[in-house]
């Protein structure tokens, strides 16, 4: 039997199990997938377990999307440019690869809507500097949104990331209340808001009445952020859709089998995020 995965810390909240056992019963691939918590000192053992046949892949979540880099052989596609990883898996030649199917998953789930609304010059304020951020860089620029701001809690990794994305500006934290009117569009790519952890410390107001909101975030499915600005008539996304494409992409890697993304599985995850 193959054995796939997700390492992260913390990663109990994740639905990936549920998702892509769903996908392997429904395409009779005999293999499992799982929780793999994992301390950081642990990541070159685990992909080590690749290398060897133990795992037939892996996926990547926070807070070791940069941090599994240096033990894969070489990176390919997306994650060249976001210098992130959130899928891995042996090739043809016995190396180790590291891909990034969460830019997929950003522009399928949400930015293929947003520019059929003809965005044109709109400015884009991402929170966060990690884990996610690069991807959402990235998938603005293929959807050609290149006005885009960057505020992290920690001003240096703001300016961490600006090293590769040289094209991106920076806000403080602390200034975020008082500029939010000048964003068309706000993708939280932190972690505030997820279950059981720390919560944004404050609201938006004065934002515009056009603003689209979007949060990386899928549990729980509707984060205090969304819910404050759905409150307010504001656009939103929750973070399911970016999750189940990212996902689709990743079981296609492994399996050369593109899941189709059906009702069922839809019902299942909300259900399970209720």
């Amino acid at each position: 039997m193959k054995k796939y995965g997700i390492i992260g810390k913390p990663i109990k909240h994740s639905l990936s199990p549920l998702l892509h056992n769903y996908w392997l019963k429904k395409y009779k691939v005999v293999a499992e997938y799982s929780l793999l918590e994992i301390e950081e000192n642990k990541i070159k053992n685990t992909l080590d377990k690749i290398r060897s046949g133990l795992i037939s892949g892996i996926n990547v979540t926070l807070p070791y999307k940069q941090k599994v880099i240096p033990f894969v052989d070489k990176i390919i596609n997306d994650a060249k440019k976001t210098k992130s990883v959130n899928t891995i898996y042996l090739n043809n030649n016995k190396e180790l690869v590291g891909d990034n199917t969460d830019v997929f998953g950003l522009q399928a789930g949400y930015l293929k809507e947003i520019i059929d609304s003809q965005i044109n010059n709109k400015k884009a304020l991402i929170l966060g500097a990690g884990g996610v951020s690069p991807s959402v860089i990235v998938a603005l620029n293929k959807s050609n949104v290149n006005n885009i701001t960057i505020s992290n809690r920690t001003f240096d990794k703001a300016i961490f990331l600006k090293k590769n994305f040289n094209n991106i500006s920076i806000i403080k934290w602390e200034d975020l209340k008082s500029n939010i009117n000048n964003f068309d569009i706000i993708i939280n790519a932190t972690s505030l808001g997820l279950k059981n952890q720390k919560d944004f410390d404050f609201l938006f107001n004065n934002f515009k009445d056009s603003l689209i909101y979007i949060d990386t975030i899928y549990n729980p499915i509707e984060t205090k952020m969304i819910k404050h600005f759905k409150s307010n008539n504001i656009k939103t996304f929750g973070g399911l859709d970016m999750f189940i494409y990212q996902a689709q992409k990743s079981f296609y890697l492994w399996n050369k089998i593109n899941p189709e993304i059906d009702n069922h599985i839809i019902e299942i995850l909300r259900n399970e995020l209720k």
